[in-house]
């Protein structure tokens, strides 16, 4: 019999998600189709979801997570920014490291 923990993570600031999975997964795909519009299309969200949830995620962070530009004759854009990314790259850091911890302890309960 195979056993799994389960686990999720998300970091808060003063009661206040800054990120978790479903956040991550909104900036990554940001960072892949160069615009908010296009990340809510690939995740199956709505604009206005997406809007909300990278807003909270931009009220709780120390400095913005995005750099947006206005709509123009081929429409708006976001990208990233370096502080962005590196939210990012340690949410999945910490994840990572959450996992390889879990299954470490896994073991107590598969030997008994």
């Amino acid at each position: 019999m195979g056993y799994k923990i389960k686990s999720r993570i998300w970091i808060e600031s003063e009661d206040n998600v800054l990120l978790g999975e479903g956040r991550v997964h909104l900036l990554k795909a940001i960072q892949e189709t160069g615009s908010l519009s296009k990340a809510a299309k690939s995740l199956n969200i709505s604009y206005k979801k997406a809007w909300q949830m990278l807003d909270a995620v931009n009220k709780s962070a120390k400095k913005p997570v995005t750099i947006n530009s206005i709509g123009g004759k081929g429409g708006g854009g976001a990208e990233l920014t370096e502080y962005g990314q590196s939210l990012v790259k340690a949410f999945d850091d910490i994840n990572r490291n959450c996992w390889k911890f879990l299954d470490n302890e896994l073991s107590k309960i598969k030997n008994l």
